[in-house]
């Protein structure tokens, strides 16, 4: 407990933007956010005063950083479980907790557990050799079972030489591996619930997410062409993950929309990308409902402030643009003053994840025009649309 407060004091494990939009989040609530970032450069260290340097990996660094802390959470999750056993052997609240926590680690595990609840997900199986590949058959989807993020970890198999290529090079790394089918999709969905340990669960609109490279770049709320029904059934569905799972906070729940319905991809424990646009365009955000999941406050409302609501992530432009980056945030806001903007504080480079725009509005195609106008503009400094700044 903050003794000058008299609130709770959160760590978050992790100094990544999403830890720096949970602080953001944490004084309006009167919390004292503090952070385990591995360097000060990182985005939350650069706006929190409350933040330790050590690395995730450490037991010791977690240990340190614990103590005072009334509960532990993550803005990633690669805290090692047995970590957080040794954490909660010590006394310490840990939420979302490791049993919960592994099945975002670790897709093996998360696939087994999902077959065991008869929940949709792809075919899939446990690769130790290229025969494991052959026998499952390509095409297929080779992933690392543990640590890929962003496209990182996933690799599409067009034939058996293909793995025979691929596969032994990454299992004498020691990458755990699994295949998986390749499925036939619609498009990407992604549920965002959140519960509490008192087992409240509260869900935003599902949303669409528009994929590059493996990169997430787009996020249309609530999902265009969907019927109640099918929403509905998505969000009983992430809901009853988060509760079979025992998880506690924020989890988002990845989708294919198949001809024969949705598919589970992955999950994430944690405020997720998908779930950015409930900033300005929910009444409670991603961040603020996770802060109170872990600490067993009251869910906050999760309806949307607008009929249509969409992100676009801030991608680092191929070539750095002779503007400089202040300059562009102005002239964006000359032309677009309702647009949302926040910047992660990472310098940018090529493919990189240095912000995001958010737009509200009627129309699902203006907004959608407008968002991915504004975030060009600030990436690259250019007008897709041909407008002139003078």
């Amino acid at each position: 407990m903050d003794s000058r407060t008299g609130f709770p004091v959160v760590g978050m494990v992790g100094g990544g933007q999403l830890a720096r939009m949970t602080h953001q989040a944490a004084v309006a609530l009167g919390q004292s956010l503090h952070v385990l970032a591995v360097s000060a450069d990182e985005p939350a260290p650069l706006v929190s005063p409350n933040v330790t340097l050590g690395h995730h990996t450490d037991l010791d660094a977690l240990r340190s950083f614990a103590q005072g802390c009334d509960v532990l959470t993550f803005d990633h999750e690669h805290v090692p479980t047995e970590h957080l056993r040794a954490l909660i052997a010590d006394g310490v609240t840990v939420r979302p907790g490791p049993d919960a926590l592994v099945h975002a680690q670790d897709k093996l595990v998360m696939r087994h557990k999902l077959a065991e609840l008869g929940l949709p997900i792809p075919a899939f199986a446990e690769v130790t050799s290229v025969e494991d590949v052959v026998k499952f058959g390509t095409p297929c989807v080779l992933k690392a079972a543990r640590g890929g993020y962003d496209g990182r970890g996933v690799w599409m198999l067009d034939s058996d030489a293909d793995a025979a290529a691929l596969v032994p090079d990454l299992l004498a790394a020691g990458t755990p591996l699994l295949v998986e089918e390749r499925v036939v999709l619609r498009r990407e969905l992604a549920a965002l619930v959140a519960r509490s340990p008192f087992g409240q669960g509260a869900c935003w609109p599902l949303v669409e997410t528009v994929q590059v490279d493996g990169i997430c770049v787009e996020v249309l709320a609530p999902a265009p062409e969907l019927t109640e029904a099918d929403a509905l059934a998505a969000q009983d569905l992430a809901l009853r993950i988060a509760t079979e799972l025992d998880v506690v906070g924020v989890l988002a729940v990845e989708l294919f929309e198949t001809d024969a319905g949705i598919v589970v991809n992955e999950l994430a424990m944690r405020p997720h990308n998908s779930g950015h646009w409930t900033i300005e365009g929910a009444r409670t955000s991603q961040f603020e409902q996770h802060l109170r999941a872990v600490l067993d406050y009251p869910l906050g409302d999760t309806d949307p402030l607008a009929p249509a609501v969409v992100m676009v992530n801030v991608l680092g432009a191929p070539q750095a643009p002779a503007m400089g980056a202040d300059e562009r945030l102005h002239h964006l806001f000359a032309r677009y003053r309702d647009a949302h903007v926040h910047y992660y504080g990472k310098q940018e480079r090529p493919g990189r994840k240095i912000g995001h725009v958010t737009m509200l509005g009627e129309s699902m195609e203006d907004v959608r025009t407008r968002a991915n106008l504004a975030a060009h503009w600030l990436s690259h400094g250019e007008w897709l649309d041909g407008y002139e700044i003078h």
